[in-house]
């Protein structure tokens, strides 16, 4: 099973940026989708953004605009730009690889992202 690993997240001022980097253990290349979540304290984990081998990308509402989802099959990482950040944007990121019906296959262990106002 591949494993991912999330990096980039930190502390950052309201209206910075950040971006995050997932890297695969192996290739992500059969992969349909790959995906970013979070979860911001005392609530569920949540969808934040998804993209297609194909480059199709999905974002929640309350990024779009803002946040960037990219993928690198021949690197094996996900990114996701995050520009204009909100109080709200604060928790940990998870990069999540390969959705089935049976849900995503592999997690990373997550990057905290806090933005400060």
């Amino acid at each position: 099973q591949v494993q991912l690993v999330e990096s980039g997240g930190g502390l950052v001022q309201t209206g910075g940026s950040l971006r995050l980097s997932c890297a695969a253990s192996g290739s992500i290349a059969s992969f349909n989708l790959m995906g970013w979540y979070r979860q911001a304290p005392g609530k569920q984990r949540g969808f934040v953004a998804t993209i297609s081998n194909g480059g199709t990308t999905n974002y929640v509402a309350s990024v779009k605009g803002r946040f960037t989802i990219s993928r690198d099959n021949a690197k094996n990482t996900v990114s996701l730009q995050m520009n204009s950040l909100k109080a709200e944007d604060t928790g940990v990121y998870y990069c999540a690889a390969d959705f089935t019906e049976m849900g995503w296959r592999a997690w990373g262990q997550g990057t905290q992202v806090t933005v400060s106002s």
